[in-house]
This record gives structure tokens, C-alpha cells and sequence, in this order.
């Protein structure tokens, strides 16, 4: 499949744009998005000699882009191996993906920086499938209180002159911090983060509503896994989810599972953010694409019972079992936003977020041609292409 060709046509099908839907075709040249034609128009001579794909009636979309995900399919991005990235980029590139950054958990430094050298080593090869798009780093510098399911035994204060040294030592990696803004010591870091064009993160955190505006106007523009694991909404102290909800800085993630999140609160989410400002994730784990079982995240066991992951003996969610493509369904479903901006949520605003909107995160022309096939109601990912290459094809699955 890696030989697979970089210039081809689809045609006879719905192509999901920034801000409408166009029925047409699409033609691919040397893996970038080289021309859009309405249904009427004529392919040139040269362009009617390329390999053409029958769309079917689908949906062209811009590959989903996920800055929040630990694993799976059985691999964690903890494991720090070849292999396992392989499996973890392979499964979600199955499930639309095409951009992914690899997401730590709270645990040692020498199990982090194992993390570091074994996604930099992934990115200088051949990245069969999904790209890795670099490294998020979920903790340690978190709140015991809101620990969720990281492991508390490796919680740190910030630590700036660990971010200096791995940033000397991988250049251009980290590409998202999440820290507990109230945590002394957080405020300069997260200064230094920003004129280091890392994005700093609020999550896993106890900040008031006073503590997150200081966090803001430092830099802190994203905040992980909205609602879940942070001081939540009062009328008299809005707390973490108040200044997520009501300051246009900062970009909100959200988990669109129907667990991790009511859809009354997604709404007022959606309601509250506007729709470039919202970025779906997945924060899967390895048991994502699994059977019910036990498992194993940062240390700590994990049990899945109905598709739903949490702590072994505990009501705690542990990650999720998420796709995004079924994120994406689960929004069309559960609020008035249209495809278009769905679509946005799930690729185009990741894509800003992380800088690389002039490359990729949307259907253009000129723009690396990572894109998926759908079928008319979103429910199953036919092909997948990253930079015009096919990694997935469900016919050969």
C-alpha cells in the first residue's frame, strides 16, 4: 500500500469543505490537492489519463486530526516502540485519522523521555499510516486532586528546566503541555512555552476562575478533555470550566462519547464556544478497537466493560475507547452543528491549533491531500489517504 499512487481523481462524490459541501470530483497530483470541480465540469486530457476512484455517492473529508490520544488496538504510545506506533497509527488511520499527536502520562521522567526518543526516532522513518504529528505531554505537572486516571505516585511541580532540556535535545516535538495552571511555579512556564510556540494546556486541574485568566494572559490557549478532571462551573466561582466556557483564547477539547460528557453540557459547550474554537479528541487507550477486558494504562489497571474504560474498582473513567469517527457521528447527532462544522472541529481547528492549517486540517487546493472516504452517513471510513498516499482501504481489511 506504500507504493500506493500519490496523483489520481475521485470522483461522484460530496467533498466537505471549509464552509459547504460540494458534489463533484477531486484530483489528487503528486499528493497535494491540486484542483475542485462541480459536478458539471470536464477533466483536462492529462487529468482524465490519472487512476480514478468511483466515490459513490460518500463524502470526501479532511483526515481527522487527534491531539489527545494514548493508544490502541492494544499498543500505548507509553510503550515507546516502533511496533506499537505502528499498530496505534495503523488502527486510527482505519477510523479516519490522519494526523495524531502521541499523548504521555503522568510517569517518570525516564519513561517520558523514552517517549521523546521513540516518537522522534518514528517521525525521522517511514510513517506507514497515520502521521505522527509530534508529542503531548499529559502531565506530570497536575493536581492530585483531579488525578483522574493518571498515576499520582509521578506527579512533579513544573519543571522548567526539564522542558528546556527536551526541547534542546528534540527540537520541534512537543507540540502540547498539559499542566494545573494554580500550581506554583506554572505561570512562567507557561510563558516560556508560548514564545517556544508549544501549546500550553489547563487540564487535570483545580484552577479558579481568577487562576485561569492569570494562566491566559501568560499564554495557556487549550484546555484538555473539557469538563472532565477540572474544577467545575459555579455561579459564583466559575472555576476551570467557566473561563474554558467564556474566554475566546482558549480552545476547549471534548470527548463526544455520550460517557465522558452529557450532550445538555455539550451543547452549552457549543453554544458558549464558537465553532472554530472547539477540537475533537478521542483520548483513547489502548483497549480502543478491543474486546471488554482489563488492561493497562500509565501502571494502572483499567477494566472495560461495555466499551467504557475506568480504573479497576473505581467509577473513575480511564481514557475512552473513542474513535473519531464516531466522535464526529455522535456531534452530527447530538447538536445543530452542520457537517461543515463538525468537520472543522474534528480536522481544521486541531490544524490551527498546532500551526499546520496552511498544510493541512482542510479540503483545499495546494494543501497536502490527507483525506478519508466515507459513506453517505458517516458511519463507516472507506479509504484514507495521507499526503495522497492510501494507508487505508477497507476492501483489503
Amino acid at each position: 500500500m506504500n507504493n500506493s499512487p500519490t496523483s489520481w481523481v475521485i470522483h461522484h462524490v460530496h467533498i466537505v469543505l471549509e464552509d459547504r459541501i460540494m458534489a463533484g470530483s477531486a484530483v489528487i497530483k503528486n499528493g497535494l490537492i491540486h484542483r475542485l470541480l462541480e459536478n458539471d465540469a470536464v477533466l483536462s486530457a492529462e487529468e482524465q489519463a490519472l487512476p480514478t476512484i468511483d466515490g459513490a455517492g460518500g463524502y470526501l473529508l479532511p483526515g481527522f486530526i487527534d491531539v489527545h490520544v494514548h493508544g490502541g488496538f492494544g499498543a500505548d504510545f507509553m510503550d515507546a516502540s516502533r511496533s506499537s506506533y505502528d499498530t496505534i497509527t495503523r488502527f486510527h488511520a482505519s477510523q479516519g485519522t490522519t494526523g495524531m499527536l502521541a499523548t504521555t502520562m503522568t510517569a517518570s521522567r525516564e519513561a517520558i523521555e523514552a517517549v521523546l526518543q521513540a516518537a522522534a526516532d518514528y517521525r525521522s522513518g517511514d510513517m506507514p499510516y497515520a502521521a505522527l504529528l509530534g508529542v503531548h505531554l499529559e502531565g506530570p505537572f497536575l493536581n492530585e486532586k483531579w488525578i483522574g486516571a493518571q498515576n499520582p505516585a509521578y506527579l512533579s511541580p513544573p519543571r522548567l528546566d526539564w522542558l528546556q532540556a527536551w526541547t534542546a535535545q528534540f527540537p520541534d516535538l512537543i507540540q502540547i503541555l498539559t499542566l494545573a495552571p494554580e500550581r506554583e511555579g506554572s505561570l512562567p512556564l507557561i510563558a516560556w512555552l508560548a514564545e517556544n510556540n508549544i501549546v500550553a494546556a489547563c487540564g487535570h486541574t483545580d484552577a479558579s476562575f481568577a487562576d485561569m485568566e492569570a494562566a491566559a494572559e501568560a499564554g495557556l490557549s487549550h484546555a484538555v478533555h473539557t469538563y472532565n478532571a477540572m474544577r467545575p462551573l459555579h455561579h459564583r466561582e466559575p472555576g476551570t470550566v467557566g473561563a474554558v466556557l467564556s474566554d475566546p483564547r482558549i480552545y476547549a477539547e471534548l470527548i463526544a462519547d455520550g460517557h465522558h460528557v452529557h450532550p445538555g453540557a455539550i451543547r452549552l459547550l457549543v453554544a458558549a464556544k464558537p465553532a472554530d474554537k472547539l477540537i475533537l479528541i478521542t483520548d483513547a487507550i489502548a483497549a480502543a478497537g478491543m474486546p471488554d477486558g482489563s488492561y493497562s494504562l500509565g501502571g494502572l489497571a483499567v477494566e472495560m466493560k461495555n466499551q467504557v474504560a475506568r480504573l479497576q474498582g473505581s467509577d473513575s473513567l480511564a481514557g475512552s475507547s473513542l474513535t473519531m469517527l464516531r466522535a464526529f457521528r455522535y456531534m452530527l447527532d447530538s447538536t445543530a452543528l452542520s457537517v461543515a462544522e463538525v468537520s472543522r472541529c474534528a480536522s481544521g481547528n486541531a490544524a490551527k491549533q498546532l500551526g499546520i492549517y496552511e498544510q493541512t486540517g482542510s479540503i483545499a487546493c495546494g494543501k497536502q491531500a490527507d483525506i478519508i472516504l466515507t459513506d453517505a452517513d458517516f458511519s463507516t471510513v472507506s479509504r484514507t489517504w495521507v499526503g495522497g498516499k492510501l494507508v487505508f482501504d477497507a476492501s483489503e481489511n
